[in-house]
């Protein structure tokens, strides 16, 4: 209460200050901290980007953290200064205001910088921001005005039962506010933790991933329970919604607990790891992502599927890169029958070592495969390590090599021709005019 008369007292006496000249040296001070901490924080940051070194983890969370809290930190210090030498001859309530209001700015700052450095950029982190300094600002400025204290007794006044517990409106607000402020530390340490373990060089990808869900599932989970019953909740009253969550997962959740399910077996059994080339029902594509509830497939076009994990469970899945990442290229060739065979296989097999993603082991084979109704069909086995780049490319270039080679050496490509003989055409030329004048 004490606190809350003293900012009445300072918001009266600034009142008195702003219907005074003597303000204009306070305005006049204020704008000259204001304009040196900006001028200051340029000088720092320009400095900073003019070394150009290398960088630690360490460094650069000092000079992303300065760069937040440099300027109000700066102005604070100046508006204390100010505050000081102006104080021996006039009143400073001014300035005295522009103190918490500065702190204030330096802490939200801080808080908001933390939270972006130990959770990463997520999608929701610029509505936290957002959402959480109009808070910040707004009970600044109710504990500046008094208004602080009334605002919680009318909180504290709403309230109801939950089973046997009685709630009010400011014990949920509070317990939101523990549990945002326990979750953030526990997204924090599970961004540090995930950062170590992408750093660890002796643990698979696959069982990486695995370690970081359930470290931060598991930090989540104890996040929430310390957090409630420090404002009071008991944890018995969430059997009600323990119990609902149970028939929601027997029902219309279920199908998203098997896909849930299914993303840890994925990863656990290593049946796909990021960078495999599979083909599930009519999609294939590269794995890129493993995520909790379905499986991203970017095929060759750049189009990006989103596969169930449960689907990948229960299909049949051809991995074309499970064990090993060369695959082969068929490239089929039809020839006519006049053609020497032996050199045309000779001529296949140099125009397929002519494209650079073709692997020399095994080495590529031409082999004959059928005779054709127009020419003899041949077909040609390239093998190359980079399934996921794409198998286009390798067979436009070989086919237009084999076509330059069967030119230069007079091999024909052969292609369907038909022939049409009319059998009796003048008896039938004349049975048709015939015909003709008849109808007439």
């Amino acid at each position: 209460m004490k606190e809350e008369i003293r900012f009445a007292a300072m918001l009266m006496d600034t009142w008195s200050d702003l219907q005074s000249p003597s303000v204009l040296w306070q305005l006049g001070a204020l704008v000259g901290c204001l304009v040196l901490a900006w001028l200051i924080e340029r000088a720092m940051l320009e400095r900073v980007a003019r070394r150009g070194d290398a960088e630690t983890a360490a460094q650069r969370f000092g000079r992303s953290g300065l760069r937040r809290v440099l300027f109000p930190l700066s102005a604070l210090v100046f508006v204390f200064a100010a505050r000081a030498v102006l104080g021996k001859y006039q009143s400073v309530h001014l300035l005295n205001l522009a103190v918490p209001l500065l702190t204030s700015f330096a802490a939200i700052r801080f808080v908001v910088f933390t939270v972006r450095q130990g959770i990463g950029h997520s999608s929701w982190l610029g509505n936290f921001e957002r959402v959480f300094a109009s808070l910040a600002w707004a009970v600044v400025a109710l504990h500046i005005l008094g208004w602080l204290p009334e605002v919680i007794d009318a909180l504290d006044g709403v309230s109801f039962k939950v089973g046997s517990q009685k709630l009010s409106l400011w014990t949920l607000l509070q317990g939101v506010g523990m549990v945002m402020f326990t979750l953030l530390i526990a997204l924090w340490a599970a961004g540090a933790l995930e950062r170590r373990l992408s750093g660890a060089a002796g643990l698979d990808d696959s069982m990486r991933l695995v370690l970081m869900r359930v470290a931060k599932a598991l930090l989540i989970v104890v996040a929430v329970l310390i957090a409630l019953p420090m404002v009071g909740i008991d944890l018995t009253t969430l059997s009600v919604f323990g119990g609902a969550l149970g028939v929601g997962l027997g029902f219309g959740l279920q199908k998203i607990a098997a896909n849930y399910v299914s993303g840890f077996i994925i990863l656990l059994d290593h049946s796909l790891r990021i960078g495999n080339l599979i083909s599930v029902g009519a999609e294939r594509g590269v794995v890129t992502q493993i995520n909790t509830r379905y499986t991203v497939l970017r095929a060759a076009s750049g189009i990006e599927s989103l596969v169930p994990n449960e689907t990948l469970i229960g299909s049949v899945v051809q991995n074309e890169t499970y064990s090993d990442t060369r695959i082969v290229v068929p490239i089929n060739i039809q020839v006519s029958y006049a053609t020497d065979l032996e050199r045309a296989m000779q001529i296949l097999v140099e125009a397929a070592k002519t494209h650079e993603r073709v692997i020399a082991e095994p080495e590529p084979k031409a082999f004959v495969v059928a005779f054709g109704e127009s020419g003899v069909d041949m077909r040609l086995a390239v093998w190359i390590a980079d399934p996921q780049e794409g198998t286009l490319g390798v067979i436009s270039h070989i086919n237009l090599e084999v076509w330059k080679r069967f030119r230069a050496e007079g091999i024909e490509i052969p292609f369907p021709q038909r022939e049409v003989r009319v059998v009796h055409s003048e008896a039938a030329l004349a049975q048709a005019v015939a015909e003709a004048a008849a109808a007439d």
